[in-house]
């Protein structure tokens, strides 16, 4: 029998999403595409059981125990939450990001489709100023 080729990172995160309540999934794939369209070096995969964002282009060398690429790390326990590891170095303006925690990651809480609408314009923000600081 032939073995079957690796899925790829998306692959995984759309099955990961076809398995979540409705509700959820159609959040989770808004979120998607929002975050896939602000930039074509955005990628996505599954990392610390769920979807995550990362940067794919070129960076200065990095330890990778700082996580340096993860622009945003989906947490679905109990509800819908944004972590963005090093969310500390983007000056947010909109207030979107919430939580003042020494590692650097900040957090945004999602309620439900119509507070993603609202606080789509300033994910997008926040995530070009993040994409606007990286090392390269």
């Amino acid at each position: 029998m032939a073995k079957l080729p690796p899925k790829t990172n998306s692959q995984q995160v759309t099955e990961y999403i076809e398995k979540l309540d409705a509700p959820v999934a159609q959040i989770v794939q808004a979120i998607r595409q929002i975050v896939l369209n602000v930039d074509p070096e955005i990628g996505e995969e599954i990392k610390w059981n769920a979807p995550s964002f990362v940067y794919t282009g070129e960076m200065k060398p990095f330890n990778p125990k700082e996580y340096k690429r993860y622009i945003i790390v989906m947490n679905l326990h109990k509800r819908i939450l944004l972590v963005f590891p090093s969310g500390a170095k983007v000056n947010d303006t909109s207030g979107l990001l919430t939580g003042d925690y020494t590692d650097g990651r900040r957090l945004v809480y999602i309620k439900d489709m119509d507070d993603l609408k609202s606080k789509e314009p300033a994910i997008r923000k926040v995530v070009l100023d993040w994409l606007a600081l990286i090392e390269k």
